[in-house]
């Protein structure tokens, strides 16, 4: 069963390479994205009900992914929010957590990891 998901990702090269492995590896609906935290806030509060997972990078165009990761802290149970970042230090990986990450995979060593977690989560739904 395909779950949709929010792709918050600033760089096209890597969002264009991020749709086509999630929508052909891991039965993944992109339903939209966005380059800023602004934009991805705004989207996420007026599509409540539109996504079952975010992946949302750390460093964005505009703001940052860890003020994503806040603004849907209060989300329906099955959503899952995912950093996906280079910048996998234990600090952005505790601070993530710490506002309401259910993941966090290091975009250069993980991708595996992340295609694991997509299949657990869509089982689930």
């Amino acid at each position: 069963m395909t779950f949709k998901t929010y792709l918050v990702e600033d760089n096209p090269v890597i969002r264009e390479n991020l749709v086509g492995f999630l929508e052909d590896i891991a039965d993944a609906t992109v339903v939209a994205h966005a380059a800023g935290e602004r934009e991805a806030v705004d989207w996420l509060a007026h599509h409540r009900d539109g996504w079952d997972m975010a992946i949302v990078d750390l460093f964005l165009e505009q703001g940052n992914g860890l003020g994503v990761v806040d603004a849907v802290r209060r989300r329906a149970a099955h959503q899952k929010v995912v950093v996906l970042s280079n910048y996998a230090t234990p600090d952005m990986r505790a601070r993530s957590k710490a506002l309401g990450a259910d993941a966090f995979f290091d975009k250069s060593a993980e991708i595996e990891l992340l295609l694991d977690y997509c299949e657990r989560v869509s089982r689930r739904n």
